[in-house]
């Protein structure tokens, strides 16, 4: 047996020995402490996408911010700081927007063509890759009727009843429609967990769907009291024994602006002069700009507004979403009809004088 370290050697040798050990594990922290392990990263290859810029936004509280992605070759990628799950949207040149669900630490691959925007492939969590599963499945029936996709998502969302996704495509396939099922986005939501439904969208969507009930047609309008230009307050029962069309717009909206020419051509027909009443309420925040754009658009009809946007309590009690929206109200204050069009309102309207 030889000694290989005498004494002093041995001290020294464990001396340089911790000191490496120490400017080891202090290149360990520096690496730790310049990327947690908490970061996202994502990096995408979509084929033929070329040089262009990918937006990332938020839509809950948790991410409530837009990012940028710069895509050069076809490829892009980023790095984030996450430290919980979010829902965030992916919005591409083309307009297609796509959900993308992140937590700490995901690594997510997005890949793909621009020929197939429908059905990109998205990896790196649970939640992406179900998805990515159901638009797959949906590309292969290309020639499935509406009502088999419909049944397709219904199906999913069965079988998905604590999956974030299917406020996905709940939203997606059901409530996004010309004309909702409410009945049956009613009963879907039903079967979801009490996790899912304590989501602001789908308390929001459960508000939405019950004012959907207060305001169907045949029903007796919501009581409403809003200021005009003087400030004098208007409501329905100030407009007696005529019927009432409202006019939901703001002067910030194109099509109210494009709807405004229709409604004067109707407002000046004196075959509906002595039966009906017009009343504009508007989404407006800026009293300025609103009052401009009645002396603009030379709107004598009377018109209102509390300058609270979408925030206004009336748009609340009639379940507005869109704009302009025309809804027409009896005498008496029943409704008649709602979200219609100028055809659907002279229709009604030559069916009323002819009564008279």
């Amino acid at each position: 047996m030889h000694t290989i370290f005498s004494g002093n050697t041995f001290m020294i040798y464990m001396k340089k020995s911790n000191f490496v050990i120490l400017c080891f594990l202090s290149i360990l922290l520096v690496a730790c402490k310049s990327k947690p392990t908490h970061i996202v990263t994502i990096e995408g290859h979509i084929a033929g996408l070329g040089n262009d810029t990918i937006y990332l936004y938020g839509s809950d509280e948790m991410y409530s911010r837009l990012d940028t992605l710069v895509s050069q070759g076809d490829r892009f990628m980023a790095e984030l700081d996450i430290d919980t799950l979010v829902t965030s949207w992916l919005q591409f040149p083309d307009g297609t927007e796509y959900p993308l669900y992140m937590d700490k630490g995901s690594q997510i691959k997005i890949g793909g063509s621009v020929e197939r925007m429908d059905s990109l492939n998205i990896t790196g969590h649970p939640l992406n890759e179900e998805l990515t599963a159901f638009r797959h499945k949906l590309a292969l029936m290309e020639a499935a009727t509406p009502e088999q996709v419909t049944q397709a998502a219904e199906n999913y969302i069965e079988n998905h009843l604590a999956s974030l996704t299917s406020i996905y495509v709940l939203d997606r396939y059901f409530v996004q429609q010309v004309s909702p099922d409410f009945r049956r986005i009613e009963r879907l939501i039903e079967n979801m967990t009490g996790e899912l439904k304590d989501q602001n969208y789908i308390q929001e969507l459960s508000a939405y769907i019950e004012t959907q009930d207060k305001i169907s047609i045949g029903k007796s309008a919501p009581y409403f009291q809003l200021p005009n230009a003087q400030g004098k307050k208007l409501n329905r029962s100030d407009f007696k024994d005529k019927y009432l069309l409202l006019h939901f717009w703001a002067s910030w909206d194109e099509a109210s602006r494009q709807s405004c020419a229709g409604l004067r051509a109707l407002f000046k027909k004196k075959a509906y002069k002595k039966h009906l009443a017009i009343l504009g309420i508007s989404l407006d925040v800026d009293k300025k700009q609103w009052e401009a754009a009645i002396e603009k658009d030379t709107l004598q009809w009377e018109q209102v507004c509390d300058f609270q946007g979408w925030n206004s309590t009336s748009i609340k009690q009639f379940g507005i979403r869109e704009l302009p929206s025309l809804w027409l109200l009896s005498p008496t204050g029943r409704i008649e009809g709602k979200d219609m069009t100028l055809a659907e309102i002279e229709e009604k309207l030559k069916a009323i004088t002819t009564k008279k």
